[in-house]
């Protein structure tokens, strides 16, 4: 099989954690979304969530107005984030489970408990134009599920692959197991969740994903690859600050 092409959508959450930290200007989410797209990203991808620890409203609206490339919201069933989106209509909205207690999104959605919420969700973002994704654990029983949801899009949840990956290849089978399983469904088959440069490419290259949602190892990376530019413009500019002007004494 030759599998299908492959979209890199970067998330820039962790841009507006470093902002929010000191509740200043910057850096400015928006300002990384155009560096990502100059730099080849396929998409943007943020989450916006109920607490706002990081992606403010206001990013979100700036971003849906200047984002060259597709625009992919994570968002929880929240009445007041769905109402948000319904207004802005990004491009895809991908539905993930949200606990305010927990550092980073835990597993995947719980189609069963949250069956009737979901549906409900689904077809508000849907029929105000949004491409619906449900992030969702590589399970073949959760993947039927979320295809009698009707959605077009799955995000399989790469947490476990990413926490086992240099002790077992277990986890690598299940996501090839679940792409598979989705994209014989009909399913659009995304992942994501603690990919890194280091464990990046066995994911990328199972045949069925067609996009992936990398953030945190990118932005990682980033604060330490620019930080010999970021240092030196510093640098020029205090040290000039000091220098006497042209024909001083």
């Amino acid at each position: 099989m030759t599998g299908v092409d492959l979209r890199l959508y970067v998330n820039i959450d962790h841009v507006a954690t470093l902002r929010e930290a000191r509740k200043t200007d910057e850096p400015d989410p928006v300002a990384a979304a155009r560096c990502c797209e100059n730099a080849g990203a396929d998409g943007i991808t943020v989450h916006l969530r109920e607490d706002r620890r990081h992606i403010q409203d206001h990013d979100v609206e700036r971003l849906r107005a200047t984002a060259r490339t597709p625009l992919n919201l994570e968002l929880a069933t929240s009445d007041e984030i769905v109402a948000f989106a319904c207004r802005l209509r990004p491009y895809q909205a991908t539905l993930v489970p949200e606990r305010r207690e927990e550092v980073t999104t835990e597993g995947g959605l719980d189609l069963d408990r949250q069956s009737h919420r979901l549906r409900e969700t689904i077809e508000r973002l849907t029929a105000c134009g949004c491409r619906v994704s449900l992030f969702i654990d590589p399970d073949s029983a959760v993947i039927e599920a979320a295809a009698a949801l009707g959605v077009p899009a799955i995000e399989l949840h790469t947490g476990r692959y990413a926490h086992g990956w240099r002790q077992s290849s277990q986890p690598l089978e299940e996501l090839r197991a679940a792409a598979r399983h989705g994209r014989a469904l009909g399913l659009a088959v995304h992942a994501g969740h603690g990919l890194t440069y280091l464990n990046v490419e066995p994911v990328a290259g199972i045949p069925e994903i067609e996009e992936l949602n990398i953030g945190h190892s990118i932005m990682s990376r980033a604060i330490l690859t620019g930080m010999t530019e970021a240092v030196t413009t510093m640098g020029r500019l205090v040290r000039s600050a000091r220098r006497p002007a042209n024909g001083a004494d």
